[in-house]
């Protein structure tokens, strides 16, 4: 059984309230937000107004830059989007990976490891918050004194976490700690600092997935595995349209429709594609951007069907 979630962000009133609309009677998961300061709108008012005109759909960040959010900030935003939508907040965090980002609240950005260990000290931070507990740390990563959540307290007794990365440490610490692992297929930043190579390859996934299953080893409930999709496309010729995102990702065709990073293809050759990739690799959950919403809607109940079409996969 998989689930579909979609993440966008908003130009305007109208077509922000719609598209939430849409996304919740049409059976996606969640409407996720993209955080990019200075980029894109505040997710967390996005957020807001979707909650006044949804009821069931989660709702969340996707992702946050652990890296320039301010725990308390932060806990203070998902725990006031939990109690204005009734129970239905995520949080999603990410290492961060612009430059422009870190610059814009006076800061260089660290190397990998600095990343690294920031994400893991903010999540860890904004979780002691949300549970009620007074928080100090003191490292060169995060400095907090004496800090705690009174008002307003979240709804839900735990907001899940899902942790975006491609970083083998980040995904051994989203695997010991994450409710969702989310799998971003990201390689090295490219130089305009919001561009990035893929690890899209088997053998690339696989090195992934066995960092994440190293963290998760002993836990009693393993976290979720979702991959974030950068291209979907419903067409009769899955080959042509596989072939212009091969060239610019340096991959073959054949590699590209093997990911879960992308989903091309006819109606029933998607269907097939993401219960393979259930099977294989354990993904069962999916983001796609707001473009993908018509083409998907039709396919969300074979999709998220419990009778996914297995038969078909082994022909």
């Amino acid at each position: 059984m998989a689930t579909f979630s979609v993440q966008a962000h908003p130009t305007d009133a109208a077509s922000w309230t719609e598209l939430a609309r849409t996304v919740e009677a049409a059976g996606f998961d969640a409407l996720f937000a993209a955080d990019h300061p200075g980029d894109c709108a505040s997710p967390f008012v996005a957020l807001a107004a979707a909650a006044a005109v949804t009821s069931t759909l989660g709702l969340g960040s996707y992702v946050s830059n652990a890296g320039v959010r301010e725990p308390i900030l932060l806990a203070a935003d998902v725990a006031t989007l939990d109690v204005v939508s009734g129970g239905r907040a995520r949080l999603g965090l990410g290492a961060g990976h612009t430059p422009a980002e870190w610059r814009a609240v006076g800061r260089e950005r660290p190397d990998v490891a600095g990343r690294v260990r920031r994400c893991v000290a903010v999540a860890e931070a904004v979780r002691s918050l949300l549970a009620g507990h007074e928080v100090t740390v003191d490292t060169e990563e995060l400095t907090m004194h004496a800090a705690r959540l009174k008002e307003p307290r979240p709804v839900q007794d735990r907001i899940p976490l899902t942790v975006g990365t491609a970083n083998s440490t980040l995904l051994r610490w989203a695997g010991a700690h994450a409710d969702v692992v989310g799998l971003t297929g990201f390689g090295r930043t490219l130089p305009d600092g919001h561009q990035h190579t893929v690890r899209w390859r088997a053998d690339q996934i696989e090195a992934q997935l066995a960092h994440v299953a190293a963290g998760a080893a002993g836990r009693d409930t393993l976290p979720v595995l979702e991959a974030l999709v950068q291209h979907v496309a419903v067409t009769d010729d899955a080959e042509a349209a596989a072939a212009v995102t091969a060239a610019e990702t340096g991959l073959t065709p054949a590699e590209v429709l093997a990911t879960p990073f992308v989903l091309i293809g006819t109606p029933d050759e998607i269907v097939s594609t993401v219960a393979g990739h259930e099977r294989r690799w354990g993904v069962t959950r999916f983001v796609v951007r707001a473009g993908a919403v018509d083409a998907l809607a039709p396919l969300l109940p074979r999709l998220a069907g419990k009778e996914l079409d297995f038969e078909h996969t082994r022909k």
